[in-house]
C-alpha cells in the first residue's frame, strides 16, 4: 500500500497538519509513521484508523496520556478493550463528581441571587466592592 504524506493524512482524517505533527511528536503515531530520505513524514494507511480512534477517544473526554496508554496495549498486539473500559468508567465517575460540584455551585448562586439588592446600603460601599457577592 502507498504511504500517505501528511497533507493527505490531514485531508482524509479531517485533522489539521499541525495536530497530526503534534500527535507524532508525542508518540501517538509511532508505529504508523516513517521518514523519507529527506526527512518528510510518510504514514502507513493504518494511521487513518489510529487518528479516528484518537479523535473519538478525545470526544469522549479521554486525555492524550490515557489514549497513549490504550494505544500502547494495542501496539503490543493485545486488544485494549479492557483498558478502554477502565478509562471510560473512571471518566463517568469524574463526570458525576463534576455534576455534583456544579449542582452545589448552582445552589450557592441561587442563594446569592435570592437576596440580591441592586442598591445596597451606601455605608457599605467603602467596605466592599459588591456587598451582594461578598456577604457583608
Amino acid at each position: 500500500m502507498a504511504l500517505l504524506k501528511i497533507g493527505e493524512a490531514s485531508r482524509q482524517s479531517s485533522l489539521s497538519v499541525k495536530t497530526i505533527r503534534y500527535y507524532d511528536e508525542i508518540g501517538l503515531l509511532t508505529p504508523t509513521v516513517e521518514r523519507s530520505e529527506r526527512g518528510y513524514r510518510l504514514f502507513r494507511p493504518q494511521v487513518l484508523q489510529r487518528l479516528a480512534f484518537i479523535r473519538r477517544a478525545q470526544a469522549l473526554g479521554l486525555h492524550l496520556n490515557e489514549v497513549q496508554q490504550i494505544l500502547t496495549v494495542h501496539d503490543h498486539g493485545e486488544l485494549p478493550c479492557g483498558e478502554v473500559r477502565q478509562h471510560l468508567e473512571a471518566k463517568v465517575v469524574e463526570i458525576r463528581q463534576q455534576i455534583e460540584a456544579l449542582e452545589t455551585l448552582e445552589l450557592e448562586l441561587e442563594g446569592i441571587l435570592s437576596g440580591w439588592q441592586d442598591q445596597p446600603d451606601a455605608e457599605r460601599l467603602e467596605q466592599t466592592i459588591c456587598p451582594n457577592l461578598q456577604g457583608l
